[in-house]
């Protein structure tokens, strides 16, 4: 007797221009209209644009400068965290509602592991259309999910019917998908890589395939393996509900580029104070604090010191920061301004869990 393994069910869930949307939402005067928040008219990169934005061209992380280009209608709008973050938290209690196997990857896009779940609902894509509905009418904003038996696919059956839609690939579609899909659609394949697979003769999913585990490992290290097992279907990552925050930063573009160290220190102090909010939020500290700095010329420079301690408070690891800008002169203009922390207090906590549950298993 053969006893099947149970396939997952994988639901990837992706709102649509979600900064961009809820500053529609919020304000009626800007619907139908090229946005772009983040950034302003001379410097910084876009966070997010609208649909209509999008339609010059412009995109997330690009220059403001490039985006007005673009497009000379542009209205650029300042980000509001707070509230991204309060209507990320209402998405979230939404999917809570069908699993608690929830991956979020970032405040507007999660996946879900519905293969049980709360509704005793048994098609996903069901599943899936009922959240979007429930974000639509609850929320106000709409949103796309892809839906097949794991997150790689899920993710990028998303792109297919976006925005406001949803596409399922279904098992016996997914050797015939992956075949077929643009090599520049898999993961970890970028502009580099991408040039590389071509120079090999790959294409698309069906030229990876003719390629052994070692010629692939010979010309692209580990991510060789990854891509074999990918085209295979052999690429099993689970939706991880705990899924680790390696680091809490804040940072800021100028308008103007500044040279003078006092200058840097005070803006500088004002991003401590949001680092300081960030990570008191999120219950969170650490022992590495990292400056970056982004010159008028975009080469980037970053300094970084560990401390025996875990530090949460702005007092506490604002001293550290100012040595490290005394550390080396800065010789050019600064555009950019950025702090990060890392080594985090929670992530030892969750490697501790860990091993207290090997130990009894071991006991």
């Amino acid at each position: 007797m053969v006893i099947s393994k149970l396939l997952k069910k994988i639901i990837h869930v992706d709102m649509d221009a979600f900064y961009a949307s809820i500053e529609q939402m919020d304000n009626p005067k800007l619907r139908g209209k090229p946005i772009a928040v983040g950034g302003n008219r001379q410097r910084g990169v876009v966070a997010a644009a609208s649909y209509e934005a999008r339609g010059y061209g412009v995109k997330s992380a690009m220059p403001s400068i490039l985006a007005k280009k673009k497009c000379r209608n542009l209205i650029f709008i300042t980000p509001r965290f707070k509230r991204y973050k309060e209507i990320s938290a209402q998405i979230k209690n939404i999917f809570f509602d069908y699993t608690n196997l929830v991956e979020p990857l970032s405040l507007d896009e999660a996946f879900l592991d519905v293969t049980e779940n709360k509704k005793n609902i048994h098609l996903a894509s069901d599943i899936a259309t009922e959240i979007r509905k429930r974000i639509k009418n609850e929320i106000g904003l709409t949103s796309s999910a892809g839906i097949s038996t794991n997150k790689f696919i899920a993710k990028i059956a998303t792109e297919i019917n976006k925005p406001n839609g949803q596409k399922t690939i279904h098992p016996s579609q997914i050797n015939d998908f992956l075949e077929k899909l643009p090599i520049e659609k898999f993961f970890g394949v970028g502009k580099i890589t991408e040039k590389k697979m071509n120079d090999l003769g790959i294409y698309n999913g069906a030229d990876l395939k003719k390629n052994s585990l070692g010629t692939l490992k010979s010309h692209f290290g580990k991510s060789g393996e990854h891509f074999y097992n990918i085209i295979r279907n052999t690429h099993k990552s689970e939706v991880n509900p705990n899924r680790i925050r390696k680091s809490i930063g804040a940072e800021q573009t100028f308008s103007k580029d500044i040279n003078s160290e006092s200058f840097i220190l005070d803006e500088l102090n004002n991003i401590s104070e949001e680092l300081e909010s960030r990570l008191i939020m999120s219950k969170n500290k650490g022992k590495t604090v990292t400056i970056k700095l982004k010159y008028s010329d975009f080469k980037q420079q970053t300094r970084s010191k560990t401390v025996n301690e875990y530090l949460q408070k702005k007092e506490d690891f604002f001293p550290i920061i100012r040595d490290l800008i005394y550390q080396e002169t800065i010789m050019k203009p600064v555009r950019l301004l950025g702090i990060s922390i890392t080594n985090l207090y929670s992530n030892k906590k969750l490697d501790e869990k860990k091993i207290n549950i090997q130990l009894k298993f071991n006991l």
